[in-house]
């Protein structure tokens, strides 16, 4: 038997499961206010405070087991914005950890996914793991062309859900995830909806910044209008960012 902890940060709340092979032991969700997410300190307040709770839902369910963290054999984080990769298992190190850490790729909640992890397993000698990144990019070229020959589109989705959800429609259906073309959807603060071809994800859209409007995103939006709210409305580069990709349905937008 193999215990393996999972742990799933996302904008609003952080998700853990305790894992005996492929059975979950026990499922916990996190729930955060918007005052206690934006409360000062930044990320590093964020990651303490999601550590915090997270050290504390683990050692209630080890204590539930019967087992202890020596118990455990890996700890899996959600992976986070990195370089683009392909869709897999990716052991975590700490090139990963500056890059998330430095926002290099971009700034989101699911950096801390490969924190956290690392963070509980490092210290008793277990490797920590990273799961189908948001940044899994498996697209075609085609789908990458724009309108504009300056920019092209980026696969940045729930790779994590969207794998997860077409290898367990696949297992019903009773053939490899391989063999199949599914269209999957998913549905929460952003939305993404992709084509899987054999595999690979070949065309979707970024979940950050196109498709369909979300709770949290603006979504893909008609391009003059969004040029003249720009223009009238005096925000600079970084209010803008935060009103589209984050605070989409919030007035007026905050300082």
């Amino acid at each position: 038997m193999i215990y393996l902890f999972a742990v799933n940060p996302g904008s609003t709340s952080t998700k853990t499961g305790l894992f005996r092979d492929s059975t979950c032991l026990s499922e916990q969700t996190i729930r955060y206010s918007d005052c206690e997410l934006q409360q000062g300190g930044g990320l590093k307040r964020q990651l303490s405070l999601r550590m915090h709770a997270v050290e504390t839902i683990l050692q209630a369910d080890l204590l539930r087991q019967g087992l202890s963290r020596k118990d455990l054999a890996a700890y899996i984080g959600r992976g986070g914005l990195l370089h683009p990769l392909t869709g897999g298992t990716y052991l975590v190190n700490q090139a990963m950890l500056d890059d998330l850490a430095d926002g290099r790729y971009g700034v989101h909640a699911s950096n801390f996914g490969a924190q956290i992890a690392s963070e509980l397993a490092w210290p008793l000698g277990k490797p920590a793991y990273v799961v189908d990144p948001p940044v899994v990019d498996e697209m075609m070229m085609l789908a990458r062309y724009t309108g504009l020959p300056e920019i092209r589109r980026r696969s940045v989705f729930h790779a994590l859900n969207h794998k997860a959800v077409a290898r367990r429609a696949a297992e019903r259906i009773g053939r490899p995830y391989e063999e199949l073309n599914l269209i999957i959807a998913h549905l929460g603060g952003g939305i993404s909806v992709a084509a899987h071809d054999h595999g690979s994800v070949i065309d979707v859209n970024d979940a950050m910044e196109e498709g369909p409007f979300s709770p949290e995103r603006a979504g893909s939006l008609p391009t003059l209008q969004l040029l003249q709210l720009f223009s009238d409305s005096g925000f600079d580069l970084a209010a803008m960012r935060r009103r589209l990709s984050a605070r989409a349905a919030y007035l007026p937008i905050p300082d």
